[in-house]
Parts: C-alpha cells; sequence; structure tokens
C-alpha cells in the first residue's frame, strides 16, 4: 500500500530523474532489488528513497511497508547527535579535544579493564573477570564520537554497563553519571571498536549541560523544526505509533514478527532519550536531514552547520589502519567514510559517508556525485549485504 505524506510534513523537491542525470528505466533495478530481497525472505518489506542534486528521484514501499511508515531506526540516531555537538562546538560551547569530564565529573579519573588472559574465557556469576588500571589520558568528546573510547565497548566495559540498575531509563542527567563508574575497554585512542550506546548516550547528555535543555527539546528547537522534520521523535503520538513498521525476527527463511515484549523493542525508559539509538523517523524525514548534509549544512532555507563543519564531520578522523577498522573503510565524526572503494567492496563514490541501524536502517550520501539514498526496513537480523545491493542498484542508474 502507498500512502501521501501527512500534510503538515515537510518534503524535498521531487524531480524526474533524467533531470538530474538519472535513468528511470535503470532506477527500476531499485524496485527488482527489493523484490529480490522479499523473495528470498530476508525483508517483509522497505521504503527506499533517493535524491541527487537536492531532488527526489526516487521514493518507493515495497512489500508490506508504506511510505508514510514509521521507522526504529536506531544507530541511525548516532549523526544526529553528532550534529547537535557540532552545532554546540559552532557555538563555542563544546571543543572536540575537551574531556568529558569537562562537563560530567564523574568521568574523572576513569579506569580500563585488562584482559588477564583469562578475562573473556573464565567468569564469575555470568560476569567476565578482569583487573582494572588507570587510564593514560581521559576520554574526549572526539573519543566518543568516534568510537575510540572504549566507553561501552565490548565485553568487558558491556558487562560494567550491564550492572548498573535500569541503566537506559530515566533522565539523561541520572543515568549517564553512572557510567563514569564503569571501566573502559581499552585505553582511549589506541584502537576502534563500536560503543552502541554508552558513547553518543553520554554525548547526549553533553548537549543538555552546554545547552540547558533537554536533549530532545535541544535537537527539537535546533534541528527537527528548522528542517520541518516533523516525524523524528523520541516519543512518537499516539497516530505515529499506529504508523511504525513491523518488526522481524529472520530465521532462514522463516520470519517472525516480533510483540512489543521483545526485550530489543522495550530498550529504553519512556523519558530515555538515547542519541545511540532512540529516534524513531520516516524515510522523507530522515532524507530531510541527510540532504541537509549532502547541501552543506543548509536544509529548508536554513543554515543549520557551516560547509566546514560538515566536511569536517565526513573526514577520517579514524584511518581504516587503525586496528579494528577495515580496508577502505575510515570512521569520521559519528558516520563511516569511503576513503577507498575498491578496498572496501562498497559501490560508492570515494569519500561517501553514512550509517546503518540495528534493524535495517541505512543512508549514505555521496558528495561527488551528490547522492542521498534511505533505505528503510526493520529486521532484527537483517543483512547488511543488502545494503550494498541498494547502493550498486542507484549507482548503476547514473548516466551523467
Amino acid at each position: 500500500m502507498v500512502a501521501s505524506l501527512p500534510f503538515w510534513a515537510a518534503a524535498l523537491p521531487e524531480t524526474k530523474p533524467e533531470q538530474v542525470g538519472i535513468s528511470t528505466e535503470r532506477l527500476h533495478r531499485v524496485r527488482e532489488t527489493m523484490q529480490r530481497h522479499i523473495a528470498e525472505h530476508n525483508i517483509m518489506g522497505a521504503v527506499t528513497l533517493v535524491t541527487r542534486k537536492g531532488r527526489v528521484v526516487h521514493h518507493e514501499a515495497h512489500g508490506e511497508m508504506d511510505k508514510n511508515a514509521m521507522f526504529r531506526i536506531w544507530s541511525m540516531s548516532k549523526p544526529v547527535a553528532a550534529t547537535a555537538i557540532l552545532m554546540l562546538m559552532e557555538d563555542g560551547k563544546v571543543r572536540l579535544n575537551d574531556p568529558v569530564s569537562k562537563f560530567i565529573p564523574e568521568f574523572k579519573g576513569m579506569q580500563v579493564a585488562l584482559d588477564t588472559g583469562r578475562s573473556e574465557r573464565q567468569v564469575e556469576n555470568g560476569t567476565p573477570i578482569y583487573t582494572a588500571v588507570k587510564a593514560t589520558r581521559e576520554i574526549t568528546v572526539q573519543d566518543l564520537l568516534t568510537h575510540v573510547s572504549g566507553l561501552g565497548s565490548g565485553p568487558l566495559s558491556g558487562s560494567a554497563v550491564a550492572k548498573i540498575p535500569n541503566a537506559l531509563a530515566g533522565k539523561l542527567s541520572d543515568s549517564i553519571p553512572k557510567l563514569g563508574g564503569t571501566v573502559l575497554e581499552f585505553q582511549p585512542g589506541s584502537r576502534w571498536a563500536y560503543s552502541a550506546l554508552a558513547a553518543f548516550d553520554t554525548l547526549g547528555r553533553i548537549v543538555e549541560v552546554t545547552s540547558g535543555q533537554t536533549f530532545g527539546a535541544f535537537l527539537q528547537k535546533r534541528l527537527f523544526d528548522p528542517l520541518g522534520m516533523k516525524e523524528t521523535t523520541f516519543h512518537p503520538t499516539a497516530e505515529q505509533l499506529a504508523r511504525v513498521a513491523k518488526t522481524y525476527h529472520r530465521d532462514g527463511a522463516k520470519m517472525t514478527a516480533l510483540t512489543e515484549k521483545n526485550r530489543m523493542l522495550n530498550l529504553y525508559g519512556k523519558e530515555y532519550e538515547s542519541g545511540g539509538g532512540g529516534l524513531y523517523s520516516t524515510a522523507a524525514d530522515y532524507a530531510l536531514f541527510a540532504q541537509m548534509l549532502a547541501d552543506g549544512g543548509q536544509g529548508n532555507g536554513k543554515r543549520l552547520l557551516s560547509p566546514k563543519t560538515v566536511e569536517m564531520m565526513a573526514s577520517a578522523f579514524v584511518p581504516d589502519t587503525m586496528p579494528g577498522r577495515q580496508p577502505g573503510r575510515a570512521f569520521g565524526l559519528s558516520v563511516i567514510v569511503i576513503n577507498d572503494p575498491v578496498a572496501a567492496g562498497y559501490r560508492v563514490g570515494k569519500g561517501s559517508y553514512g550509517w546503518d541501524g540495528a534493524f535495517g536502517t541505512h543512508f549514505w550520501i555521496d558528495p561527488v556525485e551528490k547522492i542521498v539514498g534511505v533505505m528503510m526496513i526493520q529486521v532484527d537480523n537483517s543483512t547488511r549485504q543488502l545494503d550494498r545491493d541498494f547502493e550498486s542498484a542507484v549507482f548503476q542508474a547514473i548516466v551523467e
């Protein structure tokens, strides 16, 4: 079923693909790609959206999805949180090299879990055994943005976070300071390891401390309202909840719909505003955000970031040679940066950047080809091969 956008929702301008160097006929392969994955029982449906040069050339629902569906975007929340930090950096309230303890004193003097050779093989009551040593330096805002902090980034640090009662509930002001009492997975800056929630949830608290607003209120005032993003929120209305796409678990060829009793679907408390993975959005709404980045920080006639700040966000802060990274896949401020498409095995242009969500959502921006791609699916163990197939289907449609 295909539905039009609500009358209140902002939308990017549309155009015929040929007007911006895209082949309509070849663009149909996006639909064919989605249908193939549906037939192979990888997904039940998807919503895909593509822009070139700031204009929508493709926006379709596939399978059981509706174009107007709301999605749990999980880790695609991270670039949104990073944008808030970059806004505050431009305001002069945050520096990338600021220690986190400047804003949250409890992070002063953190320790690093030391693997004694038995920590991952020998457990006590289900908890890894480790010793702890003093961190060689404090973790910084940049460390959090680039996943080199070691905060909640592996089995040792993760087990320490898991011991905190109701860690992902209540207000960030209550929850985040408790993370300062956990251990880091490794010495700050020594390697890259993904922090699924802790790092970017901490960034959300830094936004609150420096702005004097709740994280959600800051995003609403400085990002969502200016861009006309009426469908992106931590707290969906009853009407929006009715449009949240079903989430599925894939087991071979079997797809099972998850109920709201599933632990992952109820990961956060009602008040908790997770910069690591708490937002809901639609494909069209998230495209407004992605297009703003693609246009150098400007969207809906408003300047949100400077072009140089967006360029910095998409720069390779973490090279693909750092332990934890893969060839051709550097990392910027919250986003993967493809510095060598051939080595990475990605069919996108050099310098493309973006990120994914745990249930299969995906976006990327190609600054050279002026492409934005957004794909929304909801499968809790989705194959990331679909990301690559979507990118390839879009890339082959560029004819000039």
